[in-house]
């Protein structure tokens, strides 16, 4: 399959009073046409910074570098020369939260013509009869009637459909989902989702979906990438990621999520501590203080990307699943605490 989208050495960094914030630092990764790629990671972690510097929906301040190919097109420069055909047609994105992507004072049905009128060049009459279609196709109900409500009369899983519609309108090759049911009642998410993916297999459009749930992840992305502390610290096909993690922090993951072979009131392992500031990261990997495998070497040094198998990518000095990394947990196991000081083993348990 041909690679559509190509990102490599991505940064984001915002000014601010306190410092530069590197939101984003050295992201890399590519995605086949018609492939969906899942990327995860904890709040903070920089998904959502990474899809809108994709989708040039960044601030002024913010310093972008790296370079962004789709289909060999130059996204970054179009920033520059004008891609405002580009943005809405050909890469979409829809957010996670439908109240605030929705005006709320414009009908549903009006804000979706307006993306046909102003990418297509169509009629109002036309504009607003496919309007009614897209909404028919994504799942709402009398769609005749919902053109004309207002997004407050809707649900908000019948609003995040309407919001799926319009990134749908101009029929785009890429489609980015930021944590698309975040906001939307447990029973609609599953919903959501399989119209998602039915769509994108109906039209043949490449997926980017961003997640913090590791469940859903699993099942609907061909690819898996995981974020932490601005980047990319594992990178793999769905299956070879879940069966045979090697980094620490996706080893953490997969550990702190609730499983149902697991007998009723099973005391879940969450990760300890919280996310390094970004503003003065730590000298060597990011993850170590929060890390059972760290070792001396983890302070004084970032990981470089190391190769785990065919398209098995990690950044890791002493991988999970590895027998470098059981030896360096069992060493911490024995003294009860890691390098970074994080106490595990008996004395955590005493």
């Amino acid at each position: 399959m041909a690679t559509q989208l190509s990102v490599r050495d991505l940064h984001v960094r915002f000014p601010t009073t306190r410092g530069v914030v590197e939101a984003v630092n050295g992201v890399s990764f590519s995605l086949e046409r018609g492939a969906t790629l899942g990327i995860v990671g904890e709040s903070g972690s920089g998904k959502s910074v990474t899809a809108k510097a994709l989708m040039n929906l960044l601030p002024r301040t913010a310093e972008v570098d790296g370079r962004v190919r789709f289909d060999g097109e130059d996204v970054r420069g179009l920033a520059v020369t004008g891609g405002e055909h580009f943005w809405g047609v050909r890469m979409t994105m829809v957010f996670q939260d439908p109240t605030t992507s929705l005006n709320p004072v414009k009908k549903c049905g009006e804000q979706i013509a307006e993306t046909l009128r102003y990418h297509l060049g169509q009629d109002r009459a036309t504009a607003r009869k496919n309007a009614t279609a897209l909404l028919e196709q994504v799942g709402v109900p009398e769609p005749a009637k919902r053109v004309d409500q207002y997004p407050h009369q809707l649900s908000g899983g019948l609003r995040q459909r309407v919001v799926i519609a319009m990134a749908l309108a101009c029929e785009p090759d890429l489609l980015i989902a930021d944590e698309p049911t975040t906001a939307i009642d447990v029973t609609v998410q599953k919903r959501i989702l399989d119209l998602l993916d039915s769509l994108r297999k109906e039209r043949g459009m490449s997926m980017i979906l961003i997640t913090h749930d590791l469940g859903v992840a699993r099942g609907r992305c061909d690819e898996v990438a995981v974020m932490y502390a601005g980047r990319v610290v594992e990178r793999a096909a769905t299956e070879t990621l879940f069966d045979g993690s090697r980094h620490p922090y996706t080893d953490a993951l997969l550990r702190s999520i609730p499983r149902i072979d697991q007998p009723s009131h099973t005391r879940l392992d969450p990760i300890p501590g919280r996310p390094p500031e970004l503003i003065s990261p730590p000298l060597g990997c990011a993850f170590a203080p929060r890390c059972r495998y760290a070792q001396p070497d983890c302070l004084t040094s970032v990981p470089r990307i190391a190769s785990a198998g065919e398209g098995h990518d990690f950044a890791c000095h002493h991988p999970a699943n590895t027998r470098d990394g059981r030896e360096a947990l069992a060493t911490n196991i024995a003294a009860g605490v890691t390098a970074a000081g994080l106490e595990i083993g008996q004395r955590r348990r005493s």
